[in-house]
Formats: structure tokens, sequence, C-alpha cells
């Protein structure tokens, strides 16, 4: 493999031209004090030499890089990569550029992925935590000694003073769950997330504020803790859900992905949806509108909600550490399917 050509300095152009180094940036500025025929020499060496500027070393000397840093759980399904187009057309529509790491679910992968965009200088740091980040805090203390504008999305640690911007998750729940009541189901079974996270946590309260608000009691055993939010994970859970003989009508799952090994169990045992257990579950992904039935979701807004941690993020960097404003909540919207609905109302969707 030939050994990577050294990219040209402002110090190489200076040398060949027998200019000084200040004299070569002016001229590349188009600054007015430097003659036209300097001006063109240099353009002419620079091309001739595939220069190009160091922008982010000419940022920095103003005081901005102009970077924005954000950090993911991962770029699997469609949920984040519609928070990040969000991000970056506010971001790039205000000058700045994107950085983007992932941290597997690993907290020791995001601490390393803050540490990454310390060093780089980024101007400030959106956030959604891993799976594994609810013990370990300090990290992002780290940022905010350094005065780095941090912004949570989505997934939000138990940390004080945090600015973050998410999306009625409890809300969603509930008007699922009593969608899925105001079908005639009384006997819903709930696929729930890790409860240690904020979204997991508040779509298990929702269903149970559901289920209590419509005078249905709730069951603790008809609630399955998903190991993972996997295809696998929800065949399992179905498995151990129908195992009960329950009687079950409804499944409301936290998360799309299991939804959809869930009912793969359903048909390989025979089971009709929704003639025979209806389904509706978060969120709004792209194959949920292609599967048979189509599932009855709760759309979580991921483009609107990066769009607004850029604006926050704008907001934090304008006014100072001072500005500490609520968390910014997002309205979820109910998308009604045939996953859900009776048999004599499935045309409606159809």
């Amino acid at each position: 493999m030939a050994a990577k050509k050294q990219q040209t300095s402002i110090r190489d152009l200076a040398q060949q031209l027998n200019l000084s180094i200040s004299t070569v940036s002016r001229a590349l500025a188009d600054h007015k004090d430097i003659s036209e025929s300097t001006k063109q020499r240099v353009r002419e060496l620079a091309q001739q030499l595939s220069y190009r500027p160091n922008q982010l070393a000419a940022a920095l000397r103003k005081g901005h890089s102009k970077t924005l840093g954000v950090i993911v759980p991962h770029i699997k399904g469609y949920f984040f990569p519609a928070v990040m187009n969000g991000i970056e057309k506010v971001a790039t529509r205000e000058g700045f550029n994107v950085l983007m790491c992932q941290s597997n679910e690993d907290v020791q992968r995001e601490q390393r992925n803050i540490e990454t965009f310390l060093d780089a200088q980024v101007e400030g740091i959106l956030i959604s935590v891993s799976a594994t980040t609810h013990l370990e805090t300090q990290h992002f203390e780290q940022v905010r000694r350094q005065g780095i504008p941090l912004v949570f999305f989505d997934r939000v640690p138990e940390l004080p003073h945090s600015m973050a911007v998410i999306l009625d998750d409890f809300q969603g729940a509930y008007r699922a769950v009593a969608h899925l009541i105001a079908q005639g189901c009384t006997r819903i079974a709930h696929l729930a997330g890790p409860q240690h996270l904020n979204t997991s946590r508040n779509r298990y309260l929702g269903y149970r504020e559901a289920l209590r608000a419509h005078g249905l009691n709730y069951e603790e055993e008809w609630t399955y803790s998903l190991p993972a939010l996997t295809h696998e994970a929800g065949r399992l859970g179905m498995q151990h859900l129908l195992a009960l003989n329950a009687g079950l009508d409804a499944v409301f799952a936290a998360y799309a992905i299991p939804t959809v090994g869930a009912m793969e169990v359903l048909r390989d045992q025979g089971r009709r949806v929704p003639q025979d257990l209806a389904i509706a579950c978060f969120s709004n992904d792209p194959f949920t509108a292609m599967t048979q039935p189509q599932i009855t979701v709760i759309d979580q807004r991921p483009e609107q909600m990066g769009e607004t941690a850029v604006r926050l993020f704008l907001q934090l960097l304008k006014r100072g550490p001072a500005y500490t404003p609520p968390h910014l909540i997002l309205k979820p919207e109910l998308v009604i399917r045939n996953s859900s609905l009776h048999r004599s109302q499935e045309s409606v969707v159809r």
C-alpha cells in the first residue's frame, strides 16, 4: 500500500514562494493589502499543490469550532437515523458541522465518545444515553465543568439541572392502551423495556395508568421484561405470555422490533391479529406499515426531536450556562392500523 501523501501546509506555500506565512494567509483570504499579482501567485501554487486550508484550526483561532458532537446508542432501525436527519438539517443551516459517535449501548464507550469530542473542541454535545448508563454520570459532569452545552434527547439520565428534549412516553403509552380498551380488549399484556431507561419506565407507567383509569386490574405476571430490544427477545416474550394461558386479548409493546418477533410467534401458533389478540407498540418504524396486518403505533416524531435538540443547544450557546429551561416535551401521535382494530373496523384503514 502506498504511503499517504502529506498534506500541503500554508508553511509549504510560503517557503516555495519566499513569502511570509502571514502574507500567504492574507493572500488566500483576498486581503486588500496584498497585491493582485501576489494573490495570483499564491492561488496558482495552492491549486497546483492541492492545498486545503485547515478550517478547524482557523475556526479555533476565532474561538469557535462550529462543530457539534452527537452520541446515539446505535443507528439500527429507524428512530435514531431519523433523529440524526433532524439534527443535521438544523445544524447545517446554522453553519455547524456534525460529528456522530455510537455508544453501542456501552457506557464505557460512551465515556470515550465524550473524551473524543472534548479533544476535538466541539461547541456542544447532544446525547441519547446508552442502556447501561444509569449509575455512571461523571462524564456528563466533566462536560458541564468545561462549560460546553450539553443536551440530552429521548433517553435522559437522572441528573439534576439537565436539559433535554423528550417525548411524552407516558401519554403515548396511555393513548395506545386506551385505544386497545376502546376496541373491547380487557386482558392486555405488556412487553416492557429496561426500567432504568426513562423511555421504558414512562411507557410502563402509562400502560398501568390506562388500565387503572378504565377500571381494569393490573396483573404483574402479564408484564414481560424484554432482555434486549431485539426481534428474538420479542419472540421469547410472546412465548412466555402465551404460556400463561391467561386468555390475553391484546399486547402493548414498548418497542417496535420486538413486536415483529412477537407477531411471528402468534402466526406460528395459528393466532390471528387482531381477531385473537390485538397489537399496538412504540414506534412508527417504516416496517410497521409493511407487516400483515399493519401495526398500530405511537409515532415518536424523531426528526422533530432532532431539530428541537439543536435549537435548544443554540439557545444554550447564546444565553450561557445560567440558562436552564425545563425539559422540552413533544406530543406523541397514535397511528391506528389494522393490528388493533376489530374485524368490523378493519376496512377503515385498508
